[in-house]
Parts: C-alpha cells; sequence; structure tokens
C-alpha cells in the first residue's frame, strides 16, 4: 500500500469522525431546542390553567392568582430568545452536519479512487514485465 492510500484512509478516518462529532452536536442543539419548546408550551398550560371562574374570592387569592400569572407570562416571554437562539444554533449545527458529511463523501472518494490507481498501475507493471520476461527462441531474432 502506497503512502498516498494511507494518507487518504487516514484522511477518510478523520473525515468520518468529524462527521459523527457534527452529528452528535447536531443532535444536541435539536435536543435543546425541544427541551425549550416543551417548557415554554408547559407554561403556557399552566398560565392557562389558572382559570377566572366566577364565584367569589378574596383579594388575597385574586392578588396571588395575577402574580402567579405574571411570573408565568414573564417566565414565557424570556424564553423566547433563548428558543429564537436555540434555532439558530440548531440550524447552523445541521447545516455544519451537512458539510461534514460532504467533505467525508469526498475523502472516501478519494481514498477509494488512490487504492484503484495504485492496483491499475501494479497490474500495469505486472503486464509490461510479463511481457518483457516471454522465452525468446532462436528464431524470433
Amino acid at each position: 500500500m502506497s503512502a498516498l492510500v494511507r494518507r487518504r484512509e487516514r484522511i477518510a478516518r478523520v473525515r468520518r469522525v468529524e462527521h459523527a462529532q457534527a452529528a452528535a452536536a447536531a443532535a444536541a442543539a435539536e435536543a435543546k431546542l425541544a427541551q425549550l419548546e416543551t417548557s415554554e408550551s408547559r407554561l403556557t398550560q399552566l398560565r392557562s390553567s389558572l382559570s377566572w371562574e366566577l364565584g367569589d374570592f378574596s383579594a388575597a387569592t385574586l392578588a396571588s392568582r395575577a402574580e402567579l400569572a405574571l411570573r408565568l407570562d414573564e417566565a414565557r416571554f424570556g424564553l423566547a430568545d433563548a428558543i429564537e437562539g436555540a434555532r439558530a444554533t440548531a440550524a447552523l449545527r445541521r447545516e455544519e452536519r451537512v458539510e461534514a458529511r460532504i467533505r467525508q463523501e469526498s475523502a472516501t472518494k478519494l481514498s477509494s479512487r488512490a487504492a484503484t490507481d495504485i492496483a491499475r498501475a501494479a497490474e500495469r507493471r505486472a503486464a509490461a514485465n510479463a511481457r518483457q520476461r516471454e522465452p525468446r527462441t532462436l528464431g524470433d531474432a
């Protein structure tokens, strides 16, 4: 195996590892985004569960419900920036994963092409040597 083939196989292995890392980073970013979106929907559900039913309530009950509703709204609105950042990060990680996959496929193709080229050259050399080794007879001169 020539140095070129070994070098290209090493590059292909590195590209496989880079793609695996990029895929893991993309999955982590997607998981973070899903977690934030789940938190937002849970806060929305909690806020909507604070229904204002008709009936007798004390001022303290109304005040505590209003305070809780305000805090839930603030938490939900505070998540908006984090969710947008997570979406941008997830999109970036997806692009990086695709780019890493393209580099991996290119390196694999180069490695297999180098191995094929080496095999062809060896076959040509073997064929050339076989032609040179044909025995000459006395009548061939």
